[in-house]
């Protein structure tokens, strides 16, 4: 008896980590679907309605453009949002600062379903519109950080990389329903009725997401590599100084490498989709269905790139993956540019596949570069200041791009091909320390240095 009981409690112990692993994964994933579900249906319908509700001109292109420019706000916010709620994610704690930002999230984008239009309140219409684009973004900002680590900050040792790939996961799910939701709107709906109330819909529906993620991330332990800082008392006092001043080399490359993603994901899921439908002259449905192809490749790769990343590095699959980036600049719209659905298709679903491959390693790889008493901090830094550039600026940058050189889309791809080399530099400048197999590191000294941390 006493050789079987000390194997039996072991065993529940691994049992009860196991479900609190997966009980972690699933609320983080949530979480996701729910933040990019936001954030694509906002720019669809910036694409497709906002300048006629919002930012009404007589003029369609520059309406749409200053819609695209409240989709952007957006993003910029979300910096804001990184480093406030990074500091309290390193401060009080994973679960707490995501129980409020899932909350924050979700109510804001059901209050932009419920917004008067321009026609209906005048100038005051778009005003609200970009307050609440800012909150949106500032809670989006703090959301990913912390879903990221309590997946993998509460995964096995030996998969992180497959748990965190799991919360990237939640991105194209989030594309899949945001763009099915507007495409089956187009369908079935005249522009005149999506004009007049048909937007709304998809807006008001993520209250069943919001509801759903509450009830999930409630049930949710804080991570245990937090609890080792709370027991050993070495929460940082300003996380977001301290990963600032010991990883400023870190938080470079994160923004480079997830700059890489976002804006081979943004230029394809929003400037393509007006570039198509508007100057091609293709179907917005059928565009739209190309991006949930898109996002059902981005999908299938996430996972699968994620349990691979666990067995040869993440910085052997961002590598991978950016090098096909950058040979894939040109080819993709070469396709778009053949007017037919089959080269569209075909562009969608090998740019899906790659955003699936760059961004199922970032939040395992980018947990790894800080140390857990500033990693909400340093992760959220990156991530959302990479958000902005290739997110926020891209398809604004992409449609610049193309007019600059009188439609052509052969700058665009340039642009892509700059971003994917720079990103495979940053990839060879950092050395994950903090992963699974590293010895868990207490603040250091105060006399420490960037040069010392990362020795």
């Amino acid at each position: 008896m006493d050789n079987t009981q000390p194997i039996g409690t072991e065993a529940r112990s691994r049992d009860r980590a196991s479900k609190a692993s997966w009980r972690a994964v699933t609320a983080s994933t949530i979480g996701s679907v729910l933040e990019y579900y936001d954030f694509f249906v906002y720019g669809t319908l910036s694409a497709l309605v906002f300048g006629e509700v919002f930012f009404p001109s007589g003029d369609p292109a520059l309406s749409t453009l200053f819609a695209l420019a409240s989709f952007t706000v957006g993003f910029i916010a979300r910096p804001i949002g990184g480093i406030i709620l990074g500091h309290f994610g390193d401060r009080v704690g994973r679960k707490k600062v995501l129980l409020f930002t899932f909350m924050l999230t979700g109510t804001v984008t059901v209050l932009i379903g419920f917004l008067p239009s321009y026609a209906q309140i005048g100038v005051l219409a778009p005003i609200l519109l970009v307050v609440l684009r800012i909150l949106q973004g500032i809670g989006i900002g703090g959301e990913w950080g912390g879903a990221a680590l309590l997946a993998v900050e509460h995964a096995p040792t030996n998969r992180r990389g497959f748990f965190g790939s799991l919360v990237q996961a939640g991105a194209p799910v989030g594309v899949i329903l945001s763009s099915l939701t507007v495409a089956v709107l187009t369908a079935v709906l005249s522009h005149a009725e999506l004009v007049a109330w048909g937007w709304r819909i998809p807006f008001l529906a993520s209250f069943i997401l919001l509801i759903v993620g509450m009830i999930l991330r409630s049930k949710v332990d804080e991570t245990p590599e937090f609890e080792k800082i709370k027991t050993d008392k070495s929460a940082a006092k300003l996380p977001v100084w301290d990963a600032i001043r010991q990883y400023p080399k870190q938080i470079i490359a994160a923004i480079l490498i997830h700059t890489s993603d976002t804006t081979l994901g943004l230029i394809q899921g929003v400037f393509v989709l007006g570039y198509a439908s508007g100057v091609l002259g293709m179907n917005p449905t059928v565009v739209l269905l190309a991006n949930v192809f898109s996002a059902v490749m981005n999908l299938i790769t996430t996972p699968i790139a994620g349990a691979w990343g666990d067995r040869v590095g993440q910085r052997r699959m961002l590598t991978i993956g950016l090098v096909g980036l950058g040979l894939w600049a040109f080819p993709m719209f070469w396709l778009i540019g053949t007017h037919s659905v089959l080269g569209l298709f075909v562009a969608t679903g090998v740019s899906g596949i790659l955003v699936g491959l760059l961004f199922s390693q970032q939040a395992t790889l980018f947990a790894d570069m800080f140390a857990p008493r500033v990693r909400y901090s340093g992760m959220s830094i990156g991530f959302q200041v990479g958000t902005v550039i290739g997110g926020g600026f891209g398809p604004l940058i992409a449609q610049a791009l193309t007019q600059f050189s009188g439609g052509s889309t052969w700058t665009v791809s340039l642009y892509i091909l700059v971003i994917a080399l720079l990103a495979l530099l940053a990839v060879r400048m950092v050395t994950p320390r903090f992963g699974a197999n590293a010895a868990y590191s207490p603040r250091p000294p105060v006399h420490s240095t960037a040069s010392t941390v990362d020795a």
